[in-house]
């Protein structure tokens, strides 16, 4: 059920005594996402639970949360590694340029003369979003920027990947 919602953010360390913790925000609307009574809901190695934020502030440039009945520096400790998801709400985002995860899991990936290449299983959030593009040849993971993403045909069900030597043939590189 969770693996249709977006991602938001991931809880970091504990900060300070009394249970807020860092987050960092997967989301360009970290003030919407993580306002004053806002549910989230937690997945960390299969295990989901949820959680209302009790208070968001900013310090020394990051984002820093309080969840109701989060009181304790071992209490928000013990929510480090949780994924923060939320239901992904009406439509596409407002950027033309953004897409929802659900949106584009399952699309045929092709190149940019017709080969298809696999479907698109995964995007994993990090510093740099990934495409795990499930192939033939095994899982080939793939930057999702403009550069090597030029087109995201959602009507099509497909998304276009520019070859790069070494990108989807990692055996010729």
């Amino acid at each position: 059920m969770l693996d249709d919602y977006v991602v938001v953010g991931l809880i970091g360390p504990a900060h300070g005594l009394k249970g807020e913790l860092y987050v960092e925000p997967r989301t360009d609307e970290p003030e919407r996402r993580f306002a004053v009574g806002a549910s989230l809901s937690g997945v960390r190695r299969g295990e989901a639970r949820e959680f209302t934020v009790e208070r968001r502030r900013v310090h020394q440039g990051k984002t820093m949360i309080q969840f109701v009945g989060v009181t304790s520096r071992t209490d928000a400790e013990s929510l480090r590694g949780y994924e923060l998801r939320c239901p992904p709400g009406e439509g596409r985002p407002a950027d033309p340029e953004e897409y929802y995860d659900h949106q584009l899991i399952g699309l045929q990936v092709q190149t940019q003369t017709g080969e298809v290449v696999g479907t698109l299983k995964q995007i994993q959030h990090h510093a740099q979003d990934l495409l795990v593009i499930d192939s033939p040849r095994g899982d080939l993971l793939v930057p999702f920027v403009s550069a090597l993403v030029p087109e995201v045909d959602l009507e099509g069900g497909r998304l276009i990947v520019a070859d790069r030597p070494g990108l989807l043939h990692p055996e010729e590189s």
